[in-house]
């Protein structure tokens, strides 16, 4: 299995579309060099924040390809999950085919299994494609959740090398980095306003929405915290926490999407049943991001991490 360190920055990134829907893979590709220019440590395609639910599989897969092309010295980890185990199984198959170097698999939503199956569904899929995977528990869009002895049970398998944490719960988070601190696993924040704490616990970094628009804070952040400085892990924190809350003020990936927009980097398209941020958060939106762009020099960041 080839193997890749999970630690830092990885944006789950959008998939921009044009007026018409269909993939802007200009825009696409522009975005990924943009972000790995920026210092990001992976790339993140396909995953909720893509709107992978309104892709096609060959859609799923293509976009997979693009960002695997354009990146350049960084690994490209794609969202494969599904509640089907076959077509998840299928779908990451297809996702390493493409260029994927990791995979990252969101829990089973709607069908709700219990704890054994959420273990056998992981398991078949490790077993079966040879690279490392990232579990994903996010029980506010799939309606269960993975408790601390699934995921610490899931971490002793050779290809499952990670854990996107969105659960919300900072013990149970605390608890699997307690209970894997000797293995070779990799906890990530799935939230962006838990990034710092979850670091502080023992995570190693975060698979971040609000890296797609503030990349080098985020990454400034995470660097910060991982070296123990968290007097400025915490001034960065706090420079952040308005817009992550107002790029959640609507359902991911709406707000984020506008935020690119704004800041002139992607057209605002989504797919229905998603549809453009309301006009009352806009304004508050785009006032955020000026203040972040006018106190955003390089000299700041440069101060910030290092």
């Amino acid at each position: 299995m080839t193997t890749i360190e999970l630690s830092g920055v990885y944006p789950a990134i959008t998939t921009p579309f044009h007026d018409d829907g269909s993939i802007d893979y200009d825009t696409l590709r522009a975005n990924v060099e943009r972000l790995e220019t920026a210092g990001v440590d992976g790339i993140v395609p396909v995953g909720s924040t893509g709107e992978s639910a309104t892709l096609s599989h060959d859609e799923h897969v293509d976009v997979v390809a693009a960002v695997a092309d354009a990146v350049d010295d960084v690994p490209v980890i794609a969202g494969s999950g599904s509640n089907n185990t076959a077509e998840a199984l299928s779908l990451s198959r297809r996702s390493v085919a493409a260029g994927a170097d990791a995979l990252l698999l969101i829990s089973p939503y709607y069908n709700k299994p219990e704890q054994d199956g959420l273990v056998e569904h992981y398991r078949t899929i490790a077993d079966e494609v040879d690279v490392p995977q990232i579990v994903y528990d996010v029980p506010s869009r799939t309606g269960q959740g993975l408790s601390p002895d699934t995921v610490v049970e899931l971490a002793a398998h050779e290809n499952v090398a990670g854990f996107k944490a969105a659960n919300g719960d900072l013990g149970a988070i605390s608890e699997v980095c307690e209970r894997t601190r000797d293995e070779a696993f990799a906890v990530l924040s799935g939230d962006d306003g838990l990034t710092l704490p979850v670091c502080s616990v023992g995570g190693v970094g975060t698979i971040s929405v609000v890296a797609n628009v503030e990349p080098e804070r985020t990454c400034a952040l995470v660097q910060a915290a991982l070296d123990d400085d968290y007097e400025r892990a915490r001034e960065l924190h706090h420079e952040l926490a308005p817009l992550t809350r107002e790029l959640f003020v609507e359902t991911n990936p709406i707000p984020v999407k506008e935020a690119l927009h704004i800041r002139g980097h992607a057209p605002p398209h989504l797919r229905l049943p998603l549809t453009r941020l309301s006009e009352e958060h806009v304004e508050p939106l785009a006032d955020l991001l000026a203040d972040l762009e006018d106190s955003g020099t390089d000299d700041h960041l440069a101060e910030v991490s290092n």
